[in-house]
Order: C-alpha cells, then structure tokens, then sequence
C-alpha cells in the first residue's frame, strides 16, 4: 500500500513538471487563448519588442491644430463622396493613428506625401500618440469613457522578413500589440474578435475575409462611451418634425434642454453639451438656412474650427437635438489620394522598405492594399455610445445687474453637424453629418 503510494506521488510530480514546462514553452512561444475561442501565436517578432520609455517634449494642445486640420480636412472629403441625403461618420483620430504607426515604415517620396496629408513629421505624430494615450492614462477620473487600442498582425510567411526597429518603435509610441498567424478564415474571426472586444462590441466585424496578397494589418481601435453631465429627464423628450436632406418630413424623439456654451460663426450656429467629467463634449453646429453642410464644411479648417470653439459664448441656449444612431463604413484609398497621398497605394512606387522585406518573386514592394473605416455611434437621453475601427492593408501584390439677455435657440430640426470634441486636448475624436436621424 505504501509503495503504491509512492508511487502515485511520483507520477503526479512528473505529471507536474510536465504541465509547468508545457506552460513555460506556450509563454515563450507566444501561444495563448484569444477571445472567441483562438489561438494565436505571437511569433518570433515579438521575442525582445516591448514598449520602451521615451521621453517627449511639449504638450499635446501643441498638435491640436494640426489634428484638427486633418480631422476636417479628412471628413471634408469623405463627406463629398457620400451619396445624397446619407449620413456619414468618421472618427478623424482613429484614422490618422493607423497611418501614423504605417507612415514608420515609408521613405522617400512616400513618405514625404503621408506626413503632408497627415499634417506633421512621423516624429511629431509619434510624439502626439504618446502623449495622447498617456494624458487618457495619467486621468483616472476619465476612465472608461475612451479606450484606444493599437495591433499589428502579420502573415506567417517565410518570404516575408520584418523589420524590428519598425516594430519597436510603434510598440514605444503606440503601445501596439503584435500577432503573426496563418491569413485563413480563423484569422479573419480572430482578429474582429480584438477589434469588437476593443470597441466594446460596437465594431463587431471590420473585414470579412484575407486576400491573398495581404501581408499585414495595422488597426487602430476606439471606443467611447459616456454619460451626459445632466441626464435629460422624461418630460424633456418628446417627438417632432425633422426636415431631412432630401426634404422629407419625419416625425422623430427629440431631447430638449436648455445649456449654456452658445457656439457662432456667421454661416452657422450651435451649442456644446458637456459629459460627465467634462473632458469630453458634444458639440453642434446648424449651417444657415440656404447654407448644405457639405458647403459649410468645404469653407471650414482646422483653425476656423479652433476658433470657434474658442470663441464660445456662455449664455443660455435653448436647445433641441434627435435621438439617433448611425453606422457607417468607408473605403478610403480614393479620399486619401485626392488629399495628396496616392504614392503609398501605388503597388510599383510605394516605399515601405522600413516595415519589412518581401523576397517572393512573385509579389511587388509593400503598399497599402485599402484603409478600411468603420464607425457607430448612438445618441439618446443618457449619453453616447461611440466606437470606431480603422485597418490599413499592406498588400505585396499585387456684475452690476443687468437685463436678462434673450435666450439663444438651437433646434436641430434640419441636416446639421456634430463631433465628440476632446475639450482638454481641444481636438474632434469624431465628426459626423446628421441628414435623416430617422435612416435606418
């Protein structure tokens, strides 16, 4: 009985030893359970690539125009591609963090023309992606209301050898996660699975299946969500008539209130409304009557916008705005190359020789295959909901008293735009025309 004993101690030690070593090699290795039920492996790449300390000067409201620059510039141009009475979304920082971390890998001309369109050097957009994630992480009170998450995935192929410095230096400003596997179905599950978990479900796909000539992905993830400083209260919603863009009368739930930031120009006015903590706000702006919101924001850039929010009016504003929710998703290698930046989609011309090397005969220089963008956001009485996924491609292929003023009035009854403006940072997260609230 005693031996038996031993004996069976003596197994369960082995057994033991071996289950730890087992979990020691899947550590090494890189192997580990990801969300829905894959696997992963973390390749050799990231064997030594962990995010660094780096030390960046200035602070980030000295990038603010530049971000704001390109955030309407960018929307500008998508909102012109869009079709007649549709309503667009975009998220101009989502955008402009996928390219940043791409543009680490471009020379030449190539890169010459990302850092044009984008509207600083790669060492000033690294030094704005640090410094943003950072200012979200030094911010606790802010927690939970943005989350923005980095990845790049890479295709296990032989022929295909990475750059570490490209890497690195991405994993240091952009705090990127990086995973190399098979680009087969499983893959294509595995990573909507990180950018739906990123976006807290609002993004639950971003692509829907590999191309052969893939090489790698760059995704930025966003996902806000917040409530209203003030919670508009039941009897402060009710239905009424919006004028769409096509000129159809819909009968819609509207929130009003009465708020205190007035927002004017002369083609436009608009209100502020606060969140919770208020570091973030929304903002709205109602071009004049004759005025399209396509035309105003063709005349709009980013230190119009600066002003205007800089400009604001404390008094009171009644205000009125339709609950609603929106999805949308754009293609945008056509946007990006009416901005000025066509030489990266270019599969003969474009110059990535800093991500990595392609020795397959058959396939030509790195280039970006498609900027893929997808955006939601939800609108009601307790607050927004927003979340928003971009995936670059990289193909190889192919006091005395006075009179009480009169109230300013804002009823946003007609096509009308809006942002989530990052007060402390003084940049739009996302920008958005409302034509129909009640589109489904």
């Amino acid at each position: 009985m005693q031996e038996t004993k031993k004996r069976l101690v003596c197994i369960i030690s082995v057994i033991a030893v071996f289950m730890i070593a087992a979990v020691f090699v899947l550590l090494k290795t890189g192997v580990f359970s990801f969300p829905g039920g894959k696997t992963v492996k973390a390749a050799d790449l990231m064997e030594g690539i962990y995010p660094s300390a780096v030390h960046v000067d200035g602070q980030i409201t000295d990038y603010s125009a530049a971000v704001s620059d390109f955030s309407i510039r960018l929307f500008s141009e998508s909102y012109n591609k869009c079709g007649a009475g549709e309503n667009a979304l975009v998220s101009p920082i989502s955008v402009l963090l996928a390219l940043s971390m791409t543009a680490n890998g471009a020379q030449g001309e190539t890169l010459t023309q990302m850092e044009d369109v984008l509207g600083m050097k790669t060492g000033e957009l690294n030094d704005f992606a640090y410094l943003y994630s950072h200012l979200l992480e030094d911010r606790p009170d802010y927690a939970g209301e943005l989350d923005i998450a980095n990845s790049i995935w890479f295709k296990d192929d032989p022929d295909f050898e990475v750059n570490k410095d490209f890497l690195q230096i991405n994993a240091d400003y952009y705090d990127a996660s990086v995973y190399s596997s098979h680009f087969d179905t499983s893959a294509v599950k595995t990573i909507n699975n990180w950018v739906s978990k990123k976006t807290k479900g609002m993004i639950p796909t971003v692509i829907d299946e590999i191309s052969d000539d893939a090489l790698m992905f760059l995704i930025n993830a966003l996902a806000f969500d917040a409530e209203w400083n003030n919670i508009y209260k039941e009897d402060q919603v009710r239905d009424d008539l919006f004028l769409t863009a096509l000129n159809e009368q819909k009968k819609v739930s509207f929130l009003y209130n009465t708020e205190n930031i007035y927002l004017e120009d002369g083609n436009a006015v608009g209100f502020m409304k606060y969140y919770k903590a208020k570091r973030y706000a929304f903002a709205a702006l109602l071009p004049n009557e004759g005025i399209h919101p396509g035309d105003y924001l063709n005349d709009l850039d980013g230190d119009h916008l600066s002003e205007i929010l800089k400009n604001a009016e404390t008094c009171e504003v009644r205000t009125s705005m339709p609950k609603f929710k929106t999805e949308y998703s754009v293609e945008m290698s056509e946007i990006l190359g009416n901005m000025g930046m066509a030489r990266p989609f270019d599969m003969f011309l474009a110059e990535f020789y800093n991500m990595g090397i392609c020795r397959d005969p058959n396939r030509n220089n790195l280039f970006i295959g498609s900027v893929l963008h997808k955006t939601y956001i939800a609108v009601d009485e307790k607050g927004t909901k927003a979340g928003a996924a971009t995936v670059v491609r990289m193909d190889g292929g192919t006091s005395a008293p006075m009179e009480k003023p009169k109230p300013k009035e804002v009823y946003l009854t007609r096509p009308f735009i809006y942002m989530l403006i990052d007060v402390e940072a003084n940049i739009p997260l996302f920008i958005g025309v409302m034509n129909d609230p009640g589109a489904k």
